[in-house]
């Protein structure tokens, strides 16, 4: 973003499709602090927005708000990098059970047996959810 202009909280909260309170709450929690003009009213520059596009997207990562906080309001990065890497792995197991989970959909899409529960290709995958250990790799 550009502009040197500032906006309203309200349309902040429209641009990302957030209720004002939100914005409000975070502000409380130190992640954001917008400037004060026009009888106490808050103004967001390109900064805070840059700000907001951030904790929405930690958010889906799946930061909670304190980590958020932590990670960009630290002036030490080893502290800033010891969340990124804590939350680096949480997401990377996630995305590999995600992963798994879309290729069991998919050897079911796949699956030329009337009923893709008795496919013992389907079986051979849930055999490490069954079992505890690794089954075959899917075809």
């Amino acid at each position: 973003m550009k502009s040197s202009a500032t906006m309203s909280i309200g349309d902040v909260a429209a641009r990302f499709g957030l209720a004002p309170h939100v914005l409000r709450h975070w502000e409380s929690m130190g992640l954001l602090s917008p400037v004060r003009a026009e009888g106490d009213r808050r103004r967001y520059g390109p900064g805070d927005l840059y700000r907001v596009a951030v904790v929405l997207r930690a958010k889906k990562a799946g930061f909670g708000l304190d980590d958020i906080r932590e990670m960009i309001t630290t002036t030490d990065p080893a502290a800033r990098r010891a969340v990124l890497s804590r939350h680096r792995a949480a997401l990377a197991r996630r995305i590999a059970q995600a992963r798994a989970s879309l290729e069991l959909i998919d050897c079911a899409l796949d699956c030329d047996h009337e009923d893709f529960m008795s496919c013992p290709n389907f079986q051979a995958m849930l055999d490490e959810r069954i079992s505890g250990t690794p089954g075959p790799p899917p075809p």
